[in-house]
């Protein structure tokens, strides 16, 4: 019985950190978190909208990050809201458009 909660409780650890993994379909290619801002260029071309949200400061505090926000959609009445610190991809979020 031991063994079976075990292996239950591996399992599902296993599933969360699947649910986990942002990622984004942009047309057969994938976006996913920590993609470069080109790679995401070349995968689905211009955003809709970009906006400057502001600067954060790195983990170590010497270098200034530009934060950034891309729009991509409406698809299928869903809006896709990437935010890149720095150049790399670090939110993915989906948004009922209105």
């Amino acid at each position: 019985m031991r063994a079976l909660a075990t292996t239950l409780l591996l399992a599902l650890t296993g599933a969360s950190s699947l649910a986990q993994a942002e990622t984004m379909r942009c047309g057969s290619q994938l976006v996913s978190l920590d993609d470069r801002r080109f790679e995401v260029l070349q995968k689905c071309g211009e955003p809709a909208f970009r906006d400057l949200v502001g600067y954060s400061l790195g983990p170590n505090e010497r270098r200034e990050y530009q934060i950034e926000e891309w729009v991509y959609g409406p698809d299928n009445g869903m809006l896709s809201i990437l935010t890149f610190e720095g150049t790399r991809l670090r939110a993915i979020e989906r948004r009922r458009s209105r």
